[in-house]
């Protein structure tokens, strides 16, 4: 079955496997994280390549879609749902 929600977490935070957990375990979703350090950056490099095709008709979609794709971390603790 395919969860219904799923967490992507960047930045600091992100690279702590115990706050993560906490994460899936409170929101009974994985989370996923990505390998840059700082995803601000990150999002503005895909609009600034976004700009340069703009004349092409590319989709920022389209862009975007060359990202490396997320990263399993974390599951939810079994009985999280519970409590």
């Amino acid at each position: 079955a395919v969860p219904r929600t799923r967490i992507l977490a960047t930045g600091g935070a992100s690279h702590n496997k115990k706050i993560l957990q906490v994460l899936s375990d409170v929101f009974n979703s994985p989370v996923y994280t990505i390998d840059t350090t700082n995803s601000a950056c990150l999002g503005s490099a895909y609009r600034a390549i976004h700009g340069l095709v703009a004349e092409t008709n590319v989709s920022l979609a389209d862009v975007v879609k060359l990202a490396p794709e997320p990263r399993l971390a974390v599951t939810p603790a079994a009985g999280a749902e519970e409590v």
